[in-house]
């Protein structure tokens, strides 16, 4: 059970009812919402079962993108929201400008991106950028959130082609070794948000709490594989998601501080020594 505080009081059994409303509310479906809110969706659904209690940082999101007061939630306030409305990024200049955030965080790191850049970037005015954004730090909670909703439907995309639980991580160690160019920018942003986690900013924690649901999908994912028997027994899911996130991210820095034609074939060692490491101490002998 998650140990995350939450919001004004904890979570009764009517707050699973209340976030079923406003996925109703929001006309999508489930793994679309939970795409959204940056969940991993077979954690919204263990939420919605009553078998796994939401995090405040869950309920935080839920509300933000539902529009409705996060203590109502929880039973503990009404329904309607005070604070303004959550910016959209669904198609057009608002995806744009995000993207084009991305690549300029990527390339340049988090506090060096200005509005006028991004503007730049764009081909358009500054007054356009907070015409959808109404400051540089809403602009930059966006194109993090983005990003995390990118990771979390490529995520998805791959378990769900998966057969096993091997097979899922060896599709999640794929996933994270930075060959392409999108892989590579893609986590250039992360080094860069993990010096914000260590300032306890607000993108810093939005980061620390998708960084947490990250490392719990590899726990999850740990944890079936043992079910099936393709993984050892009596293996600790939580100990060995930490040990193998630890490594990932240890080797992506090392294969992104390599440059020019040599990035290549970091990228190979790493994949090379994640599947030897998931050989050696998870598969099954």
């Amino acid at each position: 059970m998650e140990t995350d505080d939450v919001l004004d009081g904890a979570p009764t059994a009517d707050t699973a009812a209340r976030v079923r409303e406003v996925i109703a509310a929001a006309g999508v479906s489930q793994r679309e919402f939970a795409r959204r809110v940056v969940m991993d969706p077979s954690k919204l659904s263990r939420s919605l079962s009553g078998t796994r209690r939401f995090t405040a940082a869950e309920l935080a999101r839920i509300a933000d993108e539902g529009r409705v007061d996060a203590g109502w939630l929880l039973g503990t306030r009404s329904r309607e929201k005070a604070a303004a409305p959550t910016v959209g990024v669904d198609g057009g200049r608002p995806l744009q400008i995000v993207r084009e955030t991305v690549r300029l965080i990527a390339e340049h790191g988090f506090h060096a991106v200005r509005v006028a850049d991004i503007a730049r970037a764009c081909a358009t005015s500054s007054a356009a950028i907070h015409y959808h954004f109404p400051g540089r730090a809403e602009l930059l909670e966006a194109a993090v959130r983005w990003c995390m909703d990118e990771d979390t439907a490529r995520r998805a995309t791959r378990l769900a082609e998966a057969d096993d639980a091997a097979a899922e991580l060896r599709q999640l160690i794929a996933l994270q070794t930075p060959r392409t160019a999108q892989q590579r920018r893609q986590w250039a942003v992360w080094l860069d948000l993990w010096a914000e986690a260590a300032r306890s900013t607000a993108v810093g924690r939005l980061h620390s709490e998708y960084y947490r649901q990250w490392r719990e999908t590899v726990a999850d994912v740990v944890r079936r594989g043992v079910g099936q028997g393709v993984f050892r027994a009596g293996l600790d899911p939580q100990a060995a998601a930490l040990t193998l996130t630890a490594l990932i991210d240890g080797l992506a820095t090392h294969v992104l501080s390599v440059g020019g034609p040599s990035s290549a074939a970091a990228a190979d060692a790493m994949h090379a020594a994640l599947t030897t490491h998931v050989t050696d101490t998870i598969l099954a002998p």
